[in-house]
């Protein structure tokens, strides 16, 4: 099977597994609690749609590249909205930490586009056409914006891994699942523009087919009896895990305070 029959194989399980995470979150329930999540999802399955279309019409088209520059703003907004909802999940027990992670994370997407923007200037001259000009601002953009969330999203990792706090099964299941299917977006966003290397056949496939595989164990995971189930990452003995928490407790207390002030 070809490259390309592959892509179309996966964009199609995509938005197969979209439809399913759209219908189980909605019948479960679960849509109240993952609203952005939710509303990304009912927005994906359209766009997955048109851009499997466009994809049949040739990945270099002109249909397809303007699907890409009028859709790609609305995927970096919801990008960066799913991350503060599952920055928010883990830290609802602490609003202090949550406030300043949350104005870290904005002051990080504006010096890293602004960075990211500046290095590409160079590579658009008054020769170069229109459409690639829209195009090189959008992916400095992106690459701004995704190399932020990464940090953000290992981030949330490394607090899971470090303090022990009782999170549903499904926050830790969708933290884990979404830094893979976001990691994997940007590694390949990185390559293409980063290190000046030409996304392959071989490459694109690995990414829509890991998208696709995302879709599914969401779909799969995800449940009400999820929300129920509350778990933690494994870490040090009881009495650790209480000085820690007292210590993660007054550092929110003392934020709180002063960002009331």
């Amino acid at each position: 099977m070809s490259s390309n029959a592959l892509v179309s194989c996966f964009q199609l399980v995509s938005i197969l597994g979209s439809a399913l995470v759209v219908i189980k979150l909605y019948s479960s329930g679960l849509y109240r609690r993952y609203r952005i999540f939710f509303a990304y999802f009912i927005f994906r399955l359209p766009y997955l749609t048109f851009s499997w279309i466009r994809y049949h019409q040739g990945p270099g088209s002109r249909a397809y590249l303007d699907l890409f520059l009028y859709t790609e703003p609305v995927v970096m907004l919801f990008y960066i909205l799913v991350v503060l909802e599952l920055y928010r999940l883990v830290l609802e027990r602490y609003e202090g930490l949550y406030t300043l992670g949350r104005w870290a994370m904005y002051l990080a997407i504006v010096v890293s586009v602004s960075i990211s923007v500046l290095t590409l200037l160079p590579k658009i001259t008054p020769s170069t056409p229109e459409p690639s000009k829209n195009l090189f601002r959008e992916i400095a953009v992106e690459r701004g914006v995704d190399l932020s969330l990464v940090l953000f999203i290992l981030l949330i990792v490394l607090f899971l891994g470090r303090f022990p706090v009782p999170l549903s099964r499904n926050v830790i299941v969708h933290t884990g699942i979404y830094a893979v299917f976001f990691l994997s977006n940007t590694l390949a966003l990185l390559l293409r523009t980063l290190f000046t290397v030409t996304i392959g056949p071989a490459l694109n496939v690995t990414v829509v087919g890991v998208a696709a595989a995302c879709s599914i164990v969401w779909w799969l995971l995800l449940s009400a009896q999820g929300e129920a189930v509350h778990a933690g990452m494994p870490h040090l003995g009881p009495g650790s895990e209480e000085h820690v928490l007292r210590q993660l407790d007054a550092l929110n207390a003392t934020l709180l305070k002063v960002s009331h002030q």
